[in-house]
């Protein structure tokens, strides 16, 4: 998205070919930026910037598949475009809320009309005039916050996004190595137009440490194991699965550090671990929210008692993550109990292989795959392939490394 905006062409390496960066790219497409995937490298490609104002108004309604950030952020940019469009995607993206990204950009001046009361995609932007506002997030959203600041890219005036914790910042990082005026205060960040091009930027894309999280749960739970990731993004806004991991117990080390494109990476090592129970919630919550469930597959090995809350924002994802994750692990013998916004789990002396089901939810597939792992009998899980979403890859490397 940010390279088409710029000016320039930019090569993105070690791209991720899932259902969701290529949604992205189809969406991209249908407006006019300019594609490429390089032939000779599968995981590249090139990215002619045709500018802020070089869009076009898609022919046809735009499929953003399973990918709430397509939606969430092309809601931003399609605001301040001066054309018609329409969004949508699955039976799951239709049934995930909308409202927390359109009521700011209303605020802003975008006229945005969805399904249901108007807070459900599909959802029809008619872009224009913006006006930027100052606008304090109900709940961490690093998805409604990039929105915002999309949007205030073609915004007359400041817009300013006051965060109640930390959400990742990828967005903002990048925006301002493009030489976006972007600052970031405390817990505010600002952005205005830019009164030049932005410029297009080489990007290697780092290792996806929530990707990482299936690994480094399974090498600290396994009984032999040693499991290193390489060239892994390590962003401090991203990194609460290693901080819980290592607050387990967990035989873990981060080395080799560095900076590419903008945020640090490094390689990540772990060791079969005793893991012990641990109370989770708050910030640390917000940091690995996405995590959640495979660490609720760590915390059915760890001794005593794993207690995670404020993880409300799981009933809202591909699918209500915090009952199907604590429903599918109960399957498989886990001591697991529901909360409204989390799961007390208690050690078991071992997971019974079972059938279960990922009910299309590419990171509950994956959990329940760690967990087959490592249990007693055989597993089978039903809609497997949903992991293809965000790594397209899982199950072929899992196949190598259990050889």
């Amino acid at each position: 998205m940010l390279n088409s905006l710029a000016d320039g062409k930019a090569h993105v390496t070690h791209f991720c070919a899932g259902a969701d960066c290529l949604s992205t790219i189809r969406c991209m497409r249908a407006m006019g930026a300019r594609i490429t995937r390089v032939t000779h490298a599968a995981d590249t490609i090139d990215i002619q910037g045709i500018g802020q104002n070089g869009f076009r108004e898609p022919d046809n309604v735009m499929n953003a598949g399973n990918s709430g950030t397509t939606t969430r952020l092309l809601s931003g940019l399609l605001s301040g475009q001066p054309f018609l469009s329409i969004i949508t995607g699955d039976s799951s993206l239709r049934s995930r809320p909308m409202g927390r990204v359109i009521k700011p950009l209303r605020l802003m001046g975008a006229d945005i009309e969805g399904r249901a009361g108007g807070m459900f995609a599909p959802l029809v932007i008619k872009g224009g005039s913006l006006n930027g506002i100052e606008y304090s997030l109900p709940e961490p959203s690093a998805q409604v916050k990039s929105a915002l600041i999309l949007a205030g890219l073609f915004a007359n005036g400041e817009t300013s996004i006051i965060e109640p914790a930390p959400t990742r910042d990828h967005t903002e990082r990048m925006l301002l190595r493009m030489g976006a005026p972007i600052r970031r205060q405390g817990s505010r960040v600002t952005i205005s137009k830019p009164s030049r091009h932005l410029q297009s930027l080489n990007v290697d894309v780092p290792g996806d440490v929530s990707a990482a999280a299936y690994w480094l749960v399974a090498g600290a739970i396994h009984p032999d194991a040693r499991v290193t990731v390489r060239g892994c993004g390590i962003n401090p806004t991203r990194t609460g699965i290693i901080d819980i991991l290592k607050a387990m117990g967990a035989r873990i080390l981060v080395t080799s550090e560095k900076e590419s494109g903008g945020e640090p990476i490094g390689d990540i090592t772990v060791e079969s671990s005793q893991l012990r129970g641990v109370d989770l919630e708050g910030d640390i919550i917000v940091r690995a929210i996405d995590e959640v469930p495979i660490l609720a597959v760590a915390a059915c090995f760890a001794a005593g008692t794993t207690r995670i809350r404020s993880a409300g924002e799981l009933r809202v994802k591909e699918t209500d993550r915090i009952a199907q994750t604590t429903r599918e692990l109960g399957r498989m013998g886990a001591r697991i109990e529901e909360l409204p916004d989390g799961m007390i789990i208690e050690r078991v002396p071992y997971l019974e292989g079972s059938n279960v089901d990922s009910h299309g939810d590419h990171r509950l597939a994956m959990s329940l795959a760690v967990a087959g792992l490592v249990a007693r009998g055989n597993t089978t899980i039903k809609d497997a392939e949903a992991a293809s979403v965000s790594y397209p890859g899982f199950w072929d490397d899992l196949a190598k490394a259990t050889k």
